[in-house]
């Protein structure tokens, strides 16, 4: 650590820290190197061409080192205690952006320490690296602005102390068990961020080839990391950062030993085999003259004690809810569409970082089930949590994925059928999981394909064969 006469912060108080850190608020990381030079204070490792090596976009961690060396005054290291070790406080500069309503949402998830397969096994939460490096960080955010050719540009938005309340925590440290008992079972290859609500086992690799071994299984696994989900890092910056936001209801009102997941499903249980009218009579819900939009989806919030249509656990967790409706023949006629793609930017994607491959390997469901009856009502059955299986989404749907790629950047075949236009995309019968099948408004609304040519607006599809497979028994009998 640099001379005790050049901070100009108690490095032993979190508070401290926290009122010198706030006044970054407003500078751009060249503001910070450029006021440091004229301290003559940098306490750095390297000082020739310190900004050159610090604008790369590739450099992970440039930007936070430049807070840490410039700013604060200590020396970037690895060290398994936070960086403020004597107040507790760990650093971490992270992005934010603006969405095109105005909204903010955080850019990227929070990377909290590398995972040790051999380690974490015998570590208890409380004594963990991860819960030593996520028990309190000084948040540093920065507006991402894409536009910004050079990051030392970026300016710095916010700077605040956090510490996950109470009601977080409980999750965060079943998140933790779950990642834990994984690598126990010998699994550590399987590990998915959608395992888990909100502290996730996030990839951290210089390549996707890259791996290491795990100790109950000779099978080797990628390198992770614990990492604050992005989805939860967003619900920080609205709700906990930016002053002034409302947080969402929250799901859990009273104290509960049983696990989040097992709690929503015990909640919903209860109306089991009422029919969506009788649901919508209940929570008085009008759909005699119009049916509301995204009905079902309105009924779970109602019984999951949601006045509105978010739920501050989903939020953080990024749990999208699905009405799954099953015939009385036991078989489900809706396939399960995700968000349109856009043909130009899919061929640029590598599968390992795509958005699809990210979408699913990132959000857990919550699948809300109903069975039709001998009179064609629609009546509860249940839910369940759910996320893709690792073989099906690394094997099964990286097919298609790559197969669409492929097919899109040599140039489909469309051909006119009943007067719309069909492409050579995957197709159902070609892969048990998932294909790719027109998801736009009508035959005006589509897509320029990277040849010029239009073609209607496509998305991923699972196969309804594929989400009946992965229901629970219960609801198949």
């Amino acid at each position: 650590m640099v001379d005790d006469r050049m901070l100009e912060y108690d490095e032993t108080d979190p508070k401290s820290i926290e009122a010198y850190g706030k006044k970054l608020i407003g500078m751009t990381f060249q503001d910070v190197c450029d006021q440091d030079d004229m301290k003559k204070s940098n306490v750095v490792r390297e000082t020739e061409a310190y900004e050159i090596k610090h604008e790369d976009k590739k450099r992970k961690g440039g930007l936070g080192e430049i807070i840490e060396e410039r700013y604060f005054h200590y020396p970037a290291n690895n060290d398994a205690r936070p960086d403020f070790d004597k107040a507790g406080v760990e650093l971490k500069v992270t992005p934010y952006k603006q969405n095109k309503n105005g909204s903010f949402s955080a850019k990227e998830r929070l990377i909290l320490t590398m995972t040790d397969y051999f380690k974490v096994v015998n570590e208890e939460f409380e004594d963990s690296h991860m819960w030593q490096k996520a028990r309190l960080i000084l948040l540093v955010y920065y507006l991402y602005q894409k536009e910004i050719e050079n990051r030392l540009d970026y300016k710095i938005g916010y700077v605040n102390l956090f510490t996950p309340p109470e009601e977080d925590i409980k999750i965060i440290k079943q998140d933790f068990e779950v990642i834990k008992q994984k690598i126990k079972d010998g699994k550590a290859h399987e590990l998915s961020e959608a395992d888990t609500l909100y502290l996730g086992a996030a990839p951290k690799a210089a390549t996707s080839k890259n791996r290491r071994k795990q100790p109950y299984s000779d099978e080797l696994a990628k390198p992770r990391a614990f990492s604050f989900k992005t989805s939860y890092m967003t619900y920080i910056l609205n709700h906990y950062i930016i002053p002034g936001k409302n947080t969402y209801e929250s799901i859990i009102k009273e104290k509960t030993e049983e696990s989040f997941e097992d709690y929503v499903i015990h909640k919903i249980e209860q109306y089991r085999d009422n029919t969506v009218h009788e649901l919508c009579d209940k929570f008085q819900i009008p759909y005699k003259d119009k049916k509301p939009k995204n009905l079902e989806a309105m009924l779970t919030y109602r019984m999951l004690g949601i006045k509105g249509n978010h739920a501050e656990e989903f939020e953080k967790a990024n749990i999208v809810i699905k009405t799954i409706r099953i015939n009385k023949n036991n078989r489900i006629k809706e396939n399960m569409s995700f968000p349109i793609f856009k043909f130009k930017e899919l061929i640029e994607e590598e599968w390992d970082d795509s958005t699809f491959g990210n979408y699913l390997r990132e959000t857990k469901f919550l699948f809300v089930v109903y069975k039709y009856d001998d009179n064609d009502e629609l009546r509860l059955k249940g839910c369940q949590f759910w996320n893709i299986p690792y073989d099906d989404l690394e094997k099964e749907v990286k097919v298609v994925w790559e197969k669409t790629k492929q097919l899109i950047k040599n140039g489909l075949k469309i051909e006119v059928k009943n007067g719309k236009n069909c492409s050579n995309l995957p197709k159902i019968s070609e892969n048990r999981v998932c294909h790719v099948r027109p998801h736009g408004r009508n035959a005006q609304d589509t897509y320029e394909l990277p040849d010029g040519r239009r073609l209607t607006k496509q998305c991923f599809w699972l196969n309804n064969s594929y989400i009946l497979s992965q229901l629970d028994k219960q609801f198949k009998e």
